[in-house]
């Protein structure tokens, strides 16, 4: 077995190099795109403007950014010769133009979006660079411009893709993409078989109880509880990612960890013959936890086993991030390149929340109609194993190749 995962993180290593050398080989290719930029010390937007430009610079090779700080009188006269280039009687700052595209302010949500559109159409179509050659002494884009295109239209039509799906309408791909993804990987992280494990033999214990509110009470409150730590950790994790998000390494990191963590799920699938899938938790431990099952279950005051059922869901959750946290980590990511507002960051984390607790509310309800507990447990736990690891090594390997098309922008 140790010769397959070698030979899987061989070929994971290979593949990356080959990929690298092709996307190297692109980069050489692109054209030159120059990036004018207006700006102001005292300002707050323009200051994240910078930072972002700084990051895309590291990752698009071909860009040059060329800064122009206004309080500067030439600077400031040629702000306005720029501006009047262009029609537009404006003083906002920041001001950034890219050839004939320019956009005033600055926005989290939109501005990342539509100048890595931007830069990505100019690199493979070519384009003019009207205030390069209204300055007169940078380099300038070389590429034959294949085609004339209104850049905003451009920029709309990216904006309003739309589909007309039967007994729905029209609906936005742009707006479907990122939940759809959300739906997949939150529901594919509820199959993971570390936090299955417990609940199943909960139920059983539960199954044999007389008052059904109580089983009902008590089951409901673990997978409860279980959602909100998981809740907490992603959260946590965002906010971790959002003070070192100037870092650009960090997103390299995060991509080669999760190919690692992918080889590895991948190993375990063609390993593990074990029925609970787990292998962050001992037999004596989980011994010791069926222990404290059988304890909370059977306690008198349902008070105290409602209190020891949340004290054991919160435990549990926590140490089994260990083998948990590959699939939520790479979904934070994939929310950081897609430049959302804070309010749409905790919202999407609760809709993945909402479809990991799926099935563990399938499996509980089944159950408790039922009055039976169906064994399954070792083939999803497996065959997740094996989706999740294709998963991680393919979202790792788009992290660090690819960006872009997390954003779900593949033109």
């Amino acid at each position: 077995m140790k010769k397959i995962l070698e030979y899987l993180i061989s070929f994971i290593i290979a593949f990356s190099l080959c990929l690298l050398s092709v996307s190297a080989g692109e980069e050489e290719e692109k054209n030159l795109v120059n990036i004018h930029l207006f700006y102001s010390t005292t300002c707050p937007h323009c200051s994240k403007e910078r930072k972002l430009l700084n990051e895309l610079k590291k990752e698009y090779k071909n860009i040059r950014v060329y800064e122009y700080e206004t309080g500067s009188d030439d600077n400031s006269a040629l702000y306005r010769k720029v501006a009047d280039m262009f029609g537009l009687d404006i003083t906002t700052i920041p001001f950034t133009i890219i050839g004939d595209a320019y956009f005033t302010g600055y926005s989290k949500t939109q501005s990342e979006r539509k100048i890595r559109s931007v830069i990505e159409y100019y690199s493979d179509h070519g384009y003019q660079d009207k205030v390069g050659e209204l300055i007169g002494d940078i380099k300038l884009p070389t590429y034959e411009i294949k085609e004339e295109v209104d850049i905003f239209k451009y920029l709309e039509d990216l904006d309003n893709k739309v589909l007309d799906i039967p007994f729905i309408g029209k609906v936005d791909t742009k707006n479907i993409a990122l939940p759809i993804v959300t739906v997949i990987m939150g529901l594919l992280d509820g199959f993971n078989p570390c936090a299955m494990w417990v609940l199943l033999f909960l139920i059983s214990m539960l199954l044999g109880m007389k008052g059904k509110k109580r089983m009902w009470a008590l089951g409901l409150t673990f997978i409860l509880t279980s959602s909100i730590v998981y809740y907490l950790f992603m959260a946590a994790w965002l906010n971790l990612t959002n003070l070192l998000n100037g870092i650009t390494l960090l997103r390299t990191i995060i991509a080669f960890v999760a190919l690692i963590g992918g080889a590895y799920n991948l190993y375990s699938y063609i390993k593990t013959r074990k029925e609970t899938g787990c292998n962050v938790i001992d037999d004596k431990k989980r011994s010791k936890i069926f222990n404290k099952i059988k304890k909370f279950t059977t306690e008198k005051s349902f008070i105290l086993a409602l209190l020891g059922i949340i004290t054991l869901a919160i435990s549990i959750n926590v140490v089994e991030l260990a083998c948990s946290a590959g699939l939520p980590v790479m979904y934070i990511e994939i929310l950081h390149i897609n430049g959302l507002t804070s309010l749409e960051y905790y919202l999407y984390i609760l809709l993945y929340i909402l479809f990991f607790m799926i099935d563990d509310i399938i499996v509980f309800v089944v159950a408790m109609i039922t009055m039976q507990l169906t064994g399954f447990s070792t083939k999803y736990g497996k065959l997740t194993k094996l989706i999740g690891g294709i998963l991680l090594v393919a979202i790792g390997l788009l992290m660090l190749f690819k960006p872009e098309w997390l954003m779900f922008n593949f033109n």
